[in-house]
C-alpha cells in the first residue's frame, strides 16, 4: 500500500481492519503513490479520484478515511500577495515560550479586536522538550488595518511570528 504518509494516517484504522498484513510505503505524495501502483497491478494507493484517474488506477474502494470529516487544504502559492476581498484568511505560525498562561497571552489580541480563528494546530519543535510551532488561520486579510494591529501585538509576544499568508475565503 502506497501513500503519504498523511493519507495513511487518516485511514489507518480501515488499513488496520481491512488488510492488517498489507505492507506500507510512504511516499512523497498521494500522486506518486498512484503513479508507484500504476507500474505493479499487485499493489495499491490511498490517493483521490483524480490521481486514480491520470495514472489509470482503478478504484478499488472509495471513502476509507477513519473520520469522514477530514479535510486536506491545498494551497496555492505565488510570488504575489493575494489582494483583499473582504471575505479573507490570514494564516500565521509562531513559536512562544513554554510558560503558564503564555498561549493565552499570544491569543488575546484575536479576541480583543473580534477575529475568528478558524484553526489552531500545534507541532514540537523538535529543538527542546515543551517546545511547540503553532500554526493559526482567522479571519482578516494582513493588509487590514485591525489585522495589521494585532500581528503587531502578537509579535511583541512570541519568540518567532512569520505570516504565511492572506487569501479569499472559499466556499
Amino acid at each position: 500500500m502506497f501513500s503519504h504518509p498523511q493519507g495513511l494516517a487518516q485511514c489507518r484504522e480501515w488499513l488496520n481492519r481491512n488488510l492488517p498484513d498489507a505492507e506500507v510505503v510512504e511516499m512523497t505524495s498521494t500522486s506518486a503513490a498512484a503513479e508507484q501502483a500504476a507500474l505493479d497491478a499487485s499493489t495499491a494507493a490511498i490517493a483521490s479520484e483524480l490521481a486514480g484517474q491520470l495514472y489509470r488506477v482503478p478504484a478499488l474502494r472509495e471513502r476509507i478515511e477513519d473520520y469522514a470529516n477530514n479535510v486536506t487544504r491545498f494551497l496555492t502559492i505565488g510570488r504575489r500577495a493575494a489582494g483583499r476581498t473582504g471575505r479573507d484568511k490570514t494564516s500565521i505560525l509562531f513559536s512562544i515560550r513554554d510558560e503558564v498562561g503564555t498561549l493565552h497571552r499570544i491569543l488575546e489580541p484575536f479576541a480583543s479586536a473580534r477575529l475568528s480563528l478558524t484553526k489552531i494546530e500545534s507541532r514540537p519543535t523538535r529543538r527542546r522538550p515543551w517546545e511547540y510551532v503553532f500554526f493559526v488561520d482567522f479571519q482578516g486579510h494582513r493588509d487590514d488595518p485591525v489585522t495589521q494591529g494585532v500581528l503587531a501585538a502578537v509579535r511583541e509576544r512570541c519568540l518567532f511570528l512569520k505570516v504565511l499568508g492572506s487569501y479569499p475565503v472559499m466556499a
